[in-house]
């Protein structure tokens, strides 16, 4: 922890609709992959902490779920995550897709964020998609939607237009010491951080054939007297019919996934993992406390 007189600390909400990019643009942020990125809409559930140092400053960035109309219990806890997210934060960070541009989804958080206490952004995502001289009418049309403090336009993919937004917000979180070691990038806990990196592993094999509410929840972690980890994993699934796509023919398919899953997860941990996936069927999970407590998520009620 860092009490130098000097330093600044603060916190960065990243809000916007599902797949604008947050996931994307946080772990370039930090310069580590702290959240986990698919195709697949709303893959980030709960807030997710990426800490970075620029200068003198620590800024935690949030990375929040993708603001939608919910329609389930899952979509409400989602979508409550990342307002709190935003409620929470020094900072506010609106993300865009600079294809779809301000569609009615982002028409309707932009609309709700003008209640925002907190300084807000713009940020202009995947302009490396579009043709520059659209760029500007996109700007024009935010600019008249609301009075934000900055407007960046970045291609996170890559890392266009992205030290720009660091050192911004450097400059911005307020005077004060650090909350976290200088040289921890995320608060998340390993368990779930493993569980997290399964996750997208079985959304990026099976995104069109699971649906979004598929789970993934650590059992067990034992510290084995070699220096491994033996880790079981427990997939969770909606019906049998997606429980056989997850196993594949001959128990193929998730051998693969857990072998994908394995090698990242020793990549982070920096240890040698022995992983044990299974998949279980559990029909009504999204009605059940214990399981958004495990994913980081409050239980709405009703």
């Amino acid at each position: 922890m860092s009490d130098a007189a000097d330093t600044r600390c603060g916190f960065v909400a990243l809000v916007g609709a599902p797949n604008v990019g947050k996931s994307t643009l946080l772990n370039e942020l930090v310069g580590a992959k702290i959240s986990i990125v698919t195709p697949k809409a709303q893959t980030t559930r709960a807030q997710v902490r990426g800490i970075a140092i620029a200068g003198n400053a620590q800024i935690i960035f949030v990375d929040t779920p993708g603001i939608f109309v919910p329609k389930r219990r899952l979509d409400r806890a989602m979508v409550q995550a990342a307002w709190s997210g935003a409620g929470d934060a020094d900072l506010i960070a609106l993300l865009i897709d600079a294809k779809k541009g301000i569609d009615d989804e982002a028409r309707a958080i932009v609309e709700k964020l003008a209640s925002a206490q907190a300084k807000t952004v713009l940020i202009i995502n995947k302009i490396d998609l579009v043709p520059r001289e659209s760029l500007l009418a996109l700007a024009n049309d935010a600019n008249k939607l609301a009075a934000f403090d900055r407007i960046f336009m970045v291609a996170a993919a890559n890392g266009d237009g992205v030290a720009d937004v660091l050192r911004y917000f450097a400059e911005q979180v307020p005077p004060g010491p650090f909350h976290y070691p200088a040289d921890e990038i995320s608060d998340m806990p390993e368990r779930r951080m493993a569980a997290e990196i399964t996750r997208e592993k079985v959304y990026l094999r099976l995104h069109d054939e699971l649906p979004y509410q598929s789970t993934v929840e650590t059992d067990s972690w034992k510290d084995m007297k070699d220096g491994s980890i033996r880790i079981e994993q427990t997939l969770f699934v909606e019906r049998e019919s997606q429980r056989k796509i997850v196993l594949g023919e001959g128990g193929q398919m998730i051998k693969s996934i857990s072998m994908q899953a394995r090698k990242e997860i020793e990549e982070a941990l920096g240890k040698r993992v022995h992983l044990f996936l299974h998949v279980k069927v559990r029909g009504d999970w999204e009605n059940d406390p214990e399981r958004y407590r495990s994913a980081g998520l409050d239980f709405p009620k009703g």
